[in-house]
């Protein structure tokens, strides 16, 4: 299993040491690092500037929003960093939710799967550079129809250093997954368990047996952001995790309109999630937080004393993760990780 550390968006200006924090985890043995937006700092710029300090670690965006930018646009923008950083750009994709979507991109939500599909065409399209670029698609057209009516196909001006950049999607349902299984070069799941991967399997080996399908499973990439809170005390370390996991799975998106909640129902816990879900959105967040099982958070996060993370390591390893990112911002948390997952 390889390591990636993923430093998440900022709202009151980068992280303190960040920078030391990533060159530490590339001594470390570290494989990538990884960066993501939202609705507040974008995922290229940090990557770029921290990417800049670094030059070994692959340079992964977990996830860009693919509503945000035209697909010309991102692979202009994965070719330009991809020179820069010497071929180490992964550009990971995603659709975000409706919320997003339609309220901060004013972009259409409904049908994401055959959008992502024409999106990651034209991305490859641009990047291969074979002719100018022309395509004929429900949600994409290039050149555009109408307008001036002067648009003429073009093919990008600089020459990739690669002929292909490798593309990851960001999928929780399993028609999403097995679309990743299919079209794309890595997998970038949000939530997991390797107790109730059983889903998963299937979706993804669904996509691999498509015709049109790039990989199997022995080559495929699939990229997992693992909570590791290291403590002593295993009910503080939940403690710590609890108002994210009530966050996603009761407050984020819509009710019936939350992909995360959905990944819960389907691990067999839709009960416990319909209860969090009503609490949050209900206005009492404390009880949403609290009505989290320690039982859950261990199943989907490794908290505790180091021993018991070891121990627990063996279900990761022998699960479909190939990379797991660790969430953070200290030397301190690479370190431990580092310990824990590579030996070092």
């Amino acid at each position: 299993m390889k390591l990636g550390l993923l430093v998440e968006p900022f709202r009151l200006g980068p992280p303190e040491g960040i920078i030391a924090t990533i060159q530490e985890a590339e001594r470390l043995g570290f494989d990538s690092l990884w960066t993501s937006e939202a609705y507040g700092t974008d995922a290229l710029t940090p990557l770029a500037w921290w990417g800049a300090h670094t030059t070994k670690l692959r340079l992964g965006t977990a996830i860009v929003q693919m509503s945000a930018r035209t697909p010309v646009a991102t692979a202009m923008a994965a070719i330009t960093l991809d020179h820069l950083s010497g071929g180490r750009v992964i550009l990971g994709l995603g659709a975000s939710g409706p919320q997003v979507v339609e309220g901060w991109y004013g972009q259409p939500f409904p049908r994401p799967l055959a959008r992502t599909r024409e999106y990651v065409e034209i991305v490859r399209m641009v990047v291969r550079r074979e002719k100018p670029v022309e395509y004929a698609g429900e949600h994409y057209t290039l050149p555009y129809a109408g307008g001036s009516g002067l648009g003429k196909p073009l093919r990008a001006t600089v020459h990739p250093l690669r002929p292909e950049i490798p593309i990851y999607l960001a999928a929780e349902g399993p028609k999403n997954v097995a679309l990743a299984a299919e079209i794309a070069d890595g997998w970038l799941p949000f939530f997991y368990s390797p107790r109730h991967d059983g889903v998963y399997r299937e979706a993804l080996a669904e996509g691999f047996a498509r015709p049109s399908a790039r990989h199997t499973l022995e080559d495929f990439d699939i990229v997992l952001p693992v909570p590791v809170v290291v403590d002593d005390d295993v009910e503080r370390a939940a403690e710590q995790l609890r108002p994210m996991l009530a966050l996603y799975m009761g407050g984020m998106g819509a009710r019936g309109q939350n992909f995360h909640f959905n990944v819960f129902a389907r691990m067999g816990f839709e009960d416990l999630a319909l209860k969090v879900q009503d609490l949050y959105l209900g206005g009492r967040k404390e009880a949403a937080m609290a009505a989290i099982p320690t039982s859950l958070v261990e199943q989907v996060a490794l908290i505790g004393p180091k021993e018991k993370i070891r121990d627990e390591l063996a279900a990761w390893r022998s699960s479909l993760v190939t990379t797991m990112l660790v969430r953070g911002n200290s030397i301190e948390a690479v370190r431990t990780a580092a310990e824990l997952v590579l030996g070092g």
